[in-house]
């Protein structure tokens, strides 16, 4: 099947992109290079007793046999995950083992078509109409947002967003789309390809808020053309990148500053959720929550369970994994100087992860332990892996944490298939 390519629009800048292709280091090598690291700590916690993970390993050894099977992982967390490093470095290790076959692309959301708002760096977005942007971390949203916890409102005349793909180590199939949003006018978008062809809206579904796409062919870019007339508004709360072709597909879902709370203000999470059919979900939120003065560990352990809830109602075997909270330190302002002071709620949050492992069949990514524990933001800003605002990483120490998580979560996924095989 022919792919059409606008070639202005994918000119891209090559050394700036490189990171997306680079192979991982090889364990000896980062042992070498980052000896602070606990690579002996690097392993799933709970996995062996967990029965969701094991139901989740037998679909993935289905996979790598060769059946046809759509296994999906959907990875949930704020500005570590919106960046786009993190998560699709574990996408690609994920991808590049043994007969894994590569799913649909998946969630996705045009983040920079907003203004101030980044995206991650595998698809570019560019639009020249002005959107208004919401997101769930607003104390009172305007737009009823869904799982992606954000959203843009177009209301100019015609408001084109081009979505372009700027990966090509895997050859993601595109077979239709699925846009979620809402119009109180009922204004309905069309999709655009490169070679000026149009693709109307073949169904859409009101309880749901999908609308849905067919393509007549691949295409590695496109562009949601939005018609609003005067006084007119559609708002945007997420595009699926979908196929009917089986393998794995990582969804992620990222907001800035994103909490607990913020997540729980979206009505439409659940279903939204329940279009990606989840068998595993990763759970990343926790940094904001630490961050505020006003943390406490037992409301933070119940909105978990809220959210728990929410994805079991969607699939009562999916997987669970919690990420404990990087190491982090709060900024402190004294007279005219500024300064940093560990933040040591990433302890209670730690507890507050093991706790919920155990209650809701989950497992456990100790990121805080594999980092070197408190205090260790340090060292990893020292070797250039982490920023100097003490709490988000370089692009090298999202990789890093990628791979990390990758190696824990693949050793436990062969330790699981040699006990299924026994």
């Amino acid at each position: 099947m022919p792919i059409v390519r606008n070639t202005h629009l994918c000119a891209l800048h090559i050394l700036g992109l490189l990171w997306l292709t680079l192979i991982p280091l090889s364990v000896s090598a980062q042992k070498e290079r980052y000896p602070f690291v606990d690579y002996a700590a690097n392993r799933m916690h709970g996995d062996s007793n967990s029965k969701s993970f094991a139901h989740f390993a037998k679909r993935w050894s289905q996979l790598q046999a060769g059946k046809h099977v759509q296994l999906n992982i959907v990875h949930i967390g704020s500005s570590h995950v919106q960046a786009g490093t993190l998560p699709h470095s574990i996408r690609m290790n994920l991808l590049r083992q043994p007969q894994i076959k590569t799913g649909r692309r998946g969630m996705i959301f045009p983040y920079s078509a907003a203004a101030r708002c980044n995206n991650p760096a595998d698809y570019r977005v560019h639009c020249v109409e002005q959107v208004d942007l919401c997101r769930n971390v607003y104390e009172a949203p305007q737009a009823v947002l869904g799982l992606c916890g954000i959203a843009v409102t177009a209301h100019d005349s015609l408001t084109t967003i081009w979505m372009v793909r700027n990966e090509y180590e895997t050859d993601f199939p595109l077979d239709h789309i699925v846009l979620l949003g809402y119009s109180p006018d009922g204004v309905t978008p069309w999709l655009q390809l490169p070679d000026g062809s149009q693709i109307a809206c073949q169904r859409y579904d009101t309880p749901t808020r999908r609308y849905h796409y067919r393509l007549p062919q691949a295409a590695d870019s496109l562009a949601i053309v939005i018609p609003c007339d005067s006084a007119q508004q559609f708002t945007l709360t997420g595009v699926l990148l979908d196929s009917d072709r089986s393998g794995l597909s990582y969804h992620a879902i990222g907001v800035n500053g994103a909490a607990l709370k913020d997540y729980l203000k979206c009505p439409f999470f659940t279903r939204d959720l329940a279009l990606l059919q989840p068998d595993m979900v990763i759970f990343g939120i926790g940094i904001n929550d630490a961050a505020a003065p006003d943390f406490d560990s037992a409301v933070f352990h119940q909105q978990y369970r809220q959210l728990v809830d929410s994805v079991r109602s969607v699939n009562p075997n999916c997987a669970l994994i919690f990420i404990t909270n990087n190491d982090s330190y709060k900024r402190v302002k004294k007279r005219r100087s500024v300064q940093y002071r560990v933040n040591e709620n990433a302890l209670a949050v730690r507890e507050v992860f093991f706790r919920l492992a155990a209650e809701c069949d989950g497992v456990v990514w100790d990121q805080l332990e594999v980092m070197g524990g408190l205090r260790s933001m340090k060292q990893w800003i020292a070797a250039r892996l982490a920023q100097r605002d003490h709490v988000h990483f370089t692009v090298a120490g999202y990789r890093l944490i990628g791979d990390l998580f990758s190696q824990a979560l693949t050793d436990a996924l062969k330790e699981q298939m040699s006990d299924i095989k026994k």
